[in-house]
């Protein structure tokens, strides 16, 4: 008899992602409950209790509901954020307070639930300086990298390595003339250190002179490796000139991938890896949330199975 508790998908309404994993789940007959808790409370409703026996209620949406007691898995994506539109700024900054740590403190709290990732993971496993200190105790080569708000600072850096980039410490949307951008990553040298910087936090990173980028995709015990090949500094600023190979992992990388797994406590990542003339792997980030499925568009690598595998909790 199959196993009835459902897997639990949070994330916005265009996923195409978790629209592929939903239909490996489907074809398993893996019940599934898909749900934006940005939805909330307008199509998404909560009732949680807290009692002797633990935590029980359910979320409802106008076409599923799921026994939070009986959850199987929890598939986190992308959901969007709370809004309330209708109320004014005071009183939508408390009801968003109220939803995020009401139903957010619901969602993080299912009993006997696999997460992928756990929410509060996700969020500590964002903060780059967090991240770049990680990889450097599980072992991995991590480029010369700093983080200030001092134009003094900045300069001396860029002054000390032959060439540095910057990086977004994290990319919020960005409206120009209306459109959403993307700050992109770029080289800078110390003439374009100006007194801005003073203005909020930065990152500087020695650029790495590299033959090929590397994408390693974590999902449970499996590592997809996908070598990544263009003429681009980021190779995310243009996928129409990218080429796909399937690699092996050195030892070492694979050692220091689960490492820096539990570290965060993490069931699936997305890293990111440069490599240089010497072949060897530099650490550049790692996604908690990172895309995945158009790889195995390009390269045939089982990683949807995979994720279906894990949420259905196979080894």
């Amino acid at each position: 008899m199959s196993d009835p508790r459902p897997v639990l998908v949070v994330t916005s309404l265009h996923d195409p992602t978790a629209d592929v994993v939903i239909s490996e789940l489907h074809d398993r007959d893996i019940p599934v409950a898909r749900l934006d808790s940005g939805d909330f409370p307008a199509s998404l409703s909560v009732e949680a209790e807290i009692t002797a026996h633990g935590l029980k209620g359910h979320l409802r949406t106008p076409s599923r509901s799921a026994d939070l007691a009986h959850v199987r898995a929890l598939y986190y994506r992308r959901p969007t954020g709370f809004a309330f539109p209708h109320l004014n700024d005071q009183d939508a900054r408390f009801a968003i307070t109220q939803a995020r740590y009401g139903l957010g403190g619901v969602l993080a709290a299912l009993p006997g639930c696999l997460y992928v990732n756990h929410p509060h993971r996700i969020g500590d496993a964002e903060f780059k300086p967090a991240g770049l200190a990680a990889a450097v105790q599980a072992g991995f080569l991590v480029p010369p990298t700093l983080i200030t708000s001092s134009p003094d600072a900045a300069r001396a850096f860029v002054k000390r390595h032959d060439s540095v980039i910057y990086k977004p410490l994290w990319n919020p949307v960005y409206l120009m003339d209306g459109a959403s951008a993307v700050v992109k990553i770029a080289e800078v040298g110390a003439d374009d250190i100006d007194e801005s910087v003073a203005g909020t936090a930065h990152l500087f990173q020695q650029r790495i002179r590299k033959t090929g980028d590397v994408r390693v995709t974590v999902i449970g015990a499996k590592t997809f490796c996908v070598r990544i090949d263009s003429d681009l500094l980021d190779w995310r600023t243009d996928y129409s000139r990218l080429r796909y190979t399937p690699v092996e992992p050195p030892p070492r990388i694979e050692q220091a991938l689960h490492h820096y797994m539990r570290h965060f406590g993490l069931v699936f990542g997305a890293f990111d890896f440069c490599i240089d003339e010497d072949g060897q792997w530099w650490f550049l980030e790692c996604n908690p949330s990172g895309q995945w499925y158009w790889l195995e568009a390009e390269t045939g690598l089982p990683m949807r199975a995979a994720l279906a595998d894990l949420l259905e909790r196979n080894p």
